[in-house]
């Protein structure tokens, strides 16, 4: 690619330059160590990831929806209160999609090991949860209805909102308008056939992680969204890998902690 620049030093990667706040990081085989990789182990001064882990309590309960009663499971981290508090949207529930889905579960990992509190739910209609699937509108309510709970069981706590396919199409619809998520995740985004232009009003900071060989949503199409939004916004493309990150679902989490450790550190160190 023409614009291939710098060596990324925390993934091995390659970082492109999308336009003014935008950045690409190319996750090859993990096989593959560069030169700067291997220096970067060598910095004393470079922040570790800490490992993945389970350090929350887990409470299963039912919240009131526009449509009747969301399913839903909400992990707390113990010992101290969460700096963040983030929620992730599912995929499609007339496919199969459910909080369960094995992408959901990496990325509330993900969180989960940082510190943060998570909370997880099925849409209208899916899993436990009342109510028919509304094509994506009455969806948007349910995310509104999860991001409520969230503001009321950790006020003054910055949310984070994560989804992943149409949970990626709907939740961040949701996030962009709601003044409390100050951060967003967009996983497997569908822009083949799902429309995404209410993001180019959306100048909030924004994670992006992709399969190279995405077949609901083409990597160029992806590339060139980014490329287009506000704000600062970053592309992680995970490469070889379906939808469903199939076979390399471990690089989902290690790009989301990447891209949150400074932040939920920072904000522990000034509570």
């Amino acid at each position: 690619m023409d614009d291939q620049s710098n060596r990324d030093r925390n993934g091995g990667g390659k970082q492109l330059a999308l336009r003014d706040g935008a950045q690409e990081k190319q996750l090859s085989d993990p096989g593959e160590k560069s030169n700067d990789e291997k220096a970067s182990s060598r910095d004393s001064c470079r922040l570790s990831l800490p490992p993945m882990s389970s350090t929350h309590e887990s409470t299963n309960f039912f919240l009131q929806g526009p449509d009747g009663r969301l399913e839903s499971v909400l992990w707390r981290p113990t010992g101290s209160a969460p700096a963040i508090a983030g929620l992730v949207c599912h995929p499609h529930p007339l496919f199969g999609g459910t909080m369960h889905n094995k992408v959901v579960f990496q990325a509330a990992k993900a969180l989960d090991s940082l510190g943060i509190a998570v909370l997880r739910f099925n849409f209208r209609g899916a899993g436990l949860s009342e109510g028919k699937h509304d094509r994506g509108k009455g969806e948007v309510d349910d995310v509104g209805t999860a991001l409520e709970f969230l503001a009321a069981e950790f006020p003054e706590t910055p949310l984070l909102l994560a989804g992943f396919s149409f949970g990626c199409w709907v939740g961040l619809r949701a996030g962009c308008e709601d003044a409390r998520v100050e951060k967003l995740i967009g996983i497997g985004a569908p822009v083949n056939n799902s429309d995404f232009s209410y993001l180019l009003r959306c100048a909030k900071p924004k994670l992006f992680v992709h399969g190279s060989n995405d077949e609901h949503g083409d990597v160029e199409k992806v590339r060139q969204l980014v490329a287009s939004l506000p704000g600062e916004n970053e592309l992680t493309v995970v490469d070889r890998v379906d939808h469903f990150f199939t076979g390399k679902i471990e690089e989902l989490g290690k790009a989301i902690r990447e891209w949150l450790q400074p932040a939920p550190r920072h904000a522990r160190g000034t509570r």
